[in-house]
């Protein structure tokens, strides 16, 4: 799978863990920046690469981060055609995959040990979409 990453400083060491995490997988990752904790940066411009990568079928998913991650996904989620998933546990990140086919994911690096966030990227990797009723609600979200 082709997947593109970006994050702010706040979440610099967790992009380049999952970064070595997804290419260990046999994915092939574009990595959209940040490229070092310091300085300070602002994440709208790293974030949005990733989240128009997706948007144009350039990259088939997406995955963002921050401190929290929510200002990342409020941003990725401001592009026409991504479904952004804020995910915190293994749960949030099964479901955003069952019921909202999420291509793009983000994590919050102060949020969660780096374990739990290299895991909650490859349960919403594996997680399949269950389509039925939700098919419906994904269409309206673009209308």
């Amino acid at each position: 799978m082709k997947i593109a990453i970006g994050s702010d400083h706040a979440g610099f060491r967790y992009k380049e863990a999952i970064r070595q995490f997804l290419t260990g997988l046999g994915h092939e990752v574009i990595d959209k920046g940040t490229y070092a904790e310091t300085p300070s940066v602002d994440y709208p411009l790293f974030i949005r690469p990733v989240a128009e990568a997706v948007a144009a079928g350039a990259v088939e998913r997406g995955v963002v981060l921050g401190g929290s991650g929510n200002g990342e996904a409020i941003m990725a989620n401001r592009i026409k055609g991504v479904r952004c998933g804020l995910c915190w546990n293994e749960e949030s990140a099964r479901l955003c995959r069952q019921h909202n086919d999420a291509n793009v994911i983000s994590i919050g690096e102060r949020m969660m040990s780096e374990e739990t966030a290299l895991n909650l990227v490859k349960i919403w990797l594996d997680t399949p979409f269950e389509g039925g009723r939700h098919l419906a609600r994904i269409q309206e979200l673009d209308q």
